[in-house]
């Protein structure tokens, strides 16, 4: 699978997915600080990338678009860590890798995960 690591996300989490053998471009390596999070969902559409994202503003605009693509990890976590955000996506990737294929709002954290299939 191919990720979009958003700027709060740091990537050490996209080279342990990519041991995996997922890609993953971090957005600050490709794109301005400016860059608006519309414009980041549009990215990752238009290269069929999940984001994966810390930022709570990509859930009102995933479900305001009426799109069913890019599928959108959020965590809503207070520590920020890469292994325990590789973990939690690892974990739980048999309950959340056919939604994010399909097209999915997957909401991760610490205790649960839920997953809302797009469009919403």
């Amino acid at each position: 699978m191919k990720f979009l690591l958003d700027v709060g996300i740091t990537p050490v989490l996209g080279r342990l997915l990519e041991a995996d053998g997922h890609s993953f471009r971090y957005l600050p390596d490709f794109y301005s600080n400016k860059t608006t999070d519309a414009h980041i969902i549009d990215i990752a559409h238009q290269n069929g990338e999940v984001v994966i994202t810390h930022d709570l503003d990509f859930g009102t605009l995933i479900a305001f678009s009426g799109q069913r693509l890019p599928s959108v990890i959020l965590f809503r976590l207070h520590h920020i860590s890469a292994e325990l955000f590789y973990r939690l996506i690892t974990t739980n990737w048999k309950v959340i890798e056919q939604p994010l294929q399909e097209g999915a709002f997957v909401v991760i954290e610490a205790s649960s995960v839920r997953i809302r299939m797009l469009p919403i």
